[in-house]
């Protein structure tokens, strides 16, 4: 626990972007119904279970033309 409580100061910070990451990805995700690839449930699965690197292939990867 101890050791835990020594690495808050970097970790609580990272926790922060990757939920916003992962919020702003989804409602993206929810209101574009365009993709490159994939569908909506698609996206959505990714962006949720693939830990901060799921919202950057989305942003990256997935978004459609606008």
């Amino acid at each position: 626990m101890n050791e835990l409580m020594e690495y808050m100061p970097f970790l609580i910070p990272v926790i922060i972007l990757e939920l916003v990451l992962m919020v702003t990805a989804l409602v993206h995700v929810v209101r574009h119904p365009d993709y490159r690839f994939g569908n909506r449930i698609f996206w959505i699965l990714i962006v949720m279970f693939i830990q901060f690197l799921g919202p950057v292939v989305y942003f990256v990867f997935g978004r459609g033309d606008e």
